[in-house]
């Protein structure tokens, strides 16, 4: 006869790690929920392979409402009818809500990580500007090469007026 303990606690086996959540979020989740209980290791791990199953579950079901249609990627609606249609109509409405607060940080971050709406400068002023900084950069680059070559030239003036001057000098010997 096999041990009821091996069916709810399947061995682990490195292949599945992948198809786990981490031990260590379940094992803060369960510390958050009953922070005055301790909690066995055994139904630590009972608990994360029912969450695990309870996300396959959800999945394979969202997957299946997503291919009735046609649609190729499942959305928050397909979710959400998996809840109602696997009999979870209580945890819908919660699911809901944390969909309605995931869309609005989304949209918040969204109009904070535009900066150029919140310059107030139309796209246009900014690209004109962006044109002048290039061409002032483009000038100054000029000028600074044009002083490199203006000090390569009076280096070679004054080494040619060196150099003769030395000759001249070895000719009065």
């Amino acid at each position: 006869m096999s041990d009821p303990h091996d069916e709810l606690c399947p061995p682990n086996n490195p292949e599945d790690d992948e198809l786990t959540l981490p031990r260590a979020s379940i094992n803060k989740i369960i510390k958050e929920l009953v922070p005055s209980i301790r909690v066995a290791n055994e139904s630590r791990e009972l608990i994360l392979n029912c969450c695990t199953e309870f996300i396959h579950l959800i999945s394979s079901e969202a997957n299946e409402v997503c291919n009735q249609r046609n649609k190729k990627t499942i959305n928050a609606e397909h979710v959400l009818e998996a809840l109602d249609r696997l009999g979870f109509k209580d945890y819908k409405q919660e699911a809901e809500a944390v969909l309605n607060d995931c869309k609005q940080v989304a949209a918040k971050r969204r109009r904070q990580s535009t900066r150029l709406e919140n310059l107030g400068i139309p796209e246009e002023e900014l690209l004109r500007q962006q044109q002048e900084l290039f061409a002032k950069a483009r000038e100054e680059q000029a000028a600074a090469e044009q002083q490199q070559w203006y000090s390569l030239q009076q280096n070679a003036e004054l080494y040619q007026k060196q150099t003769s001057q030395d000759e001249d000098d070895s000719d009065d010997y």
